[in-house]
């Protein structure tokens, strides 16, 4: 298929919205109703499940409402008498990208065909969509990708366990010549450290630096690690330029091996250039500096991804700093058709084929939405929040996706939506992610004219433990920022505190009301050590979160990661 007939499939899809919504459930209900999880709900029936006895029928359902059954298939796949979710063939699960707790969730990823076809529609898509934005050129066609086929695990029943990402450069499918474009060489994106393999896709990329066409990685974090690699390591990069081979200590001995071959030697001239660019003060536009051919730098920077936006902006300078999709682990839901918007101004549209879409409405001032009923994709209105919930090829069912999206609009009858935030998990989610990302931004903006400290990260963590129960704030600081404040350490926590009750008023409705009322206790500040936040990335690669796919959490549903963070503290502010 063409790029003009994908794109035209994609059409076509939106200006029947509604027919290709109720096709997709019928298919997905033809194929799997008689799985064990619908089985209570869905008695056999001669004619075919219309959407609304669907909806009545299967209630609404959450991850923990699959877990047993997931951890079934992951002891012992094929030993069941009647398939648990899917009549498909279990080939892998692959990690939810959600980081509020110490280990990612289990989805899994089956044999569909009519899931493959969904999807790849979606990726070619999107894909056709960048190439009419930038045309392929003969020579500078190469991508510097920051992709990591990594933390591959295998369960108790011998299913293998890895990042959506990784699974078509890990299923024994993949076509390494077709990913020729792609700068570094096999053995770095299949690397066994993250670490390692970042530093030598830099070095891969530099050294080809007059082929790179674009920059990529799947999230905005990813790249603001690579680049605070790079601002840490140029020194280590032009010596292993100017050698030929890297020097690091690399226990992976083929990807060191495949870096050695990319170098071709010695590059004295390269390592110069380098030099040159680093020894300017202003690490502004270093993009093209380093990169001169590159047209664009591609990740996800909405959602918690928007707080890296600006710093990415500022390396990437007059490039162009394109948007992602809105694909999730469960399946694809949107489409970004105009990827030059910043994240504030980007509109993904429903793909209409992808699942079966359902929308709950969603009002911030109350904090319990039982009894609300969803409405389809010709419900939803403009202007108004809605919780996803999504019927998938991939085993769930009326399934909470976890995303609140707004309607802004519609392209042909599809929905067009912005990507809002999390949806707020019980009763005990005093504050959101936007409420928290929104609060923490002006509270910098307040410190910084006060005593020039910068946030590179930060989280919340409701104790419950504490009665009455309290609002904990962690904020890492720069490394510069902290010698500061430990140079005038009683001033600091003086500024800290009176800008502390600006922070809570900032933190939404909610959490607002709950303070007056004595529900919740006063906002303890905790500011960490520079690396807090990484070193709780480490841990989290550690347990099986796939690197390409780690985020950051902003609102932390775990104590341990917040036990992690508070034994990190260098000043706390009551």
């Amino acid at each position: 298929m063409t790029d003009d007939e994908l794109l035209l499939k994609l059409d076509d899809s939106t200006r029947n919205a509604t027919r290709h919504q109720l096709d997709t459930l019928r298919s997905i209900l033809d194929q799997n109703g008689t799985v064990l999880y619908l089985q209570p709900y869905l008695p056999a029936h001669d004619a075919p499940l219309d959407a609304a006895t669907f909806r009545r029928s299967v209630p609404l359902s959450s991850y923990d409402d699959y877990a047993d059954l997931i951890n079934q298939m992951a002891d012992s796949p094929r030993h069941h008498h009647q398939p648990l979710l899917s009549v498909d063939p279990l080939l892998c699960f692959f990690y939810s990208s959600g980081t509020s707790s110490p280990r990612p969730k289990l989805i899994p990823y089956f044999d569909s065909k009519l899931s493959k076809a969904a999807s790849y529609i979606a990726h070619q898509g999107s894909a056709a969509i960048l190439k009419r934005l930038f045309p392929p050129r003969p020579t500078v066609n190469k991508i510097l990708w920051f992709i990591y086929a990594d933390n591959v695990r295998t369960t108790r029943g011998g299913v293998k366990v890895m990042a959506a990402s990784t699974y078509p450069l890990q299923s024994g499918n993949a076509n390494w010549s077709q990913l020729s474009f792609i700068v570094s060489p096999r053995e770095v994106i299949l690397g066994s450290n993250a670490e390692h393999q970042m530093y030598c896709h830099l070095l891969c990329g530099i050294r080809s630096f007059d082929l790179v066409d674009g920059i990529r990685a799947p999230y905005a974090i990813g790249l603001i690690k690579v680049f605070c690699l790079l601002e840490s390591k140029w020194e280590q990069l032009c010596h292993d330029l100017e050698h030929g081979f890297p020097s690091l200590e690399f226990s992976d001995v083929a990807m060191r091996n495949s870096v050695v071959e990319v170098l071709g030697g010695p590059q004295l001239d390269l390592a110069k250039r380098v030099r040159s660019v680093f020894e300017e003060k202003s690490r502004g536009g270093i993009v093209s500096k380093l990169w001169p051919n590159v047209r664009y730098v591609r990740c996800v920077t909405t959602g918690s991804m928007e707080q890296y936006y600006p710093k990415l902006k500022h390396y990437a300078g007059e490039i162009p700093l394109l948007g992602g999709d809105y694909f999730a682990s469960e399946c694809c839901v949107g489409i970004n058709l105009d990827i030059m918007q910043p994240p504030e101004k980007t509109r993904f549209v429903l793909l209409p084929t992808a699942a079966y879409f359902e929308f709950l409405p969603l009002d911030m001032n109350e904090t319990d939405a039982a009894g609300k009923e969803t409405v389809d994709i010709s419900g939803v209105e403009v202007g108004k929040m809605y919780e996803v919930v999504v019927t998938t090829y991939r085993g769930f069912y009326r399934y909470h996706l976890g995303d609140i999206v707004r309607v802004v609009g519609f392209y042909n009858l599809s929905p067009q939506v912005e990507y809002v935030m999390k949806a707020p998990k019980g009763p005990n989610e005093i504050i959101t992610e936007k409420d928290l990302m929104s609060a923490i931004h002006k509270f910098q903006l307040d410190l910084g004219n006060a005593m020039e400290m910068e946030i590179t990260e930060f989280a919340s963590f409701v104790d419950m433990e504490l009665s009455p129960k309290q609002l904990k704030v962690f904020v890492e600081v720069e490394e510069g920022c902290l010698s500061l404040m430990q140079e005038k350490i009683e001033e600091s926590v003086v500024v800290l505190r009176r800008f502390c009750s600006s922070l809570e008023d900032g933190l939404g409705g909610i959490y607002r009301v709950q303070r007056d009322r004595g529900e919740s206790g006063p906002l303890l500040l905790y500011v960490v050590k520079p690396g807090s936040f990484d070193r709780l990335s480490q841990v989290a690669i550690r347990n099986g979160a796939p690197a390409s796919q780690y985020k950051p959490p902003k609102i932390i549903r775990n104590r341990e990661i917040a036990r992690f963070l508070e034994g990190s503290a260098l000043v706390t502010v009551v």
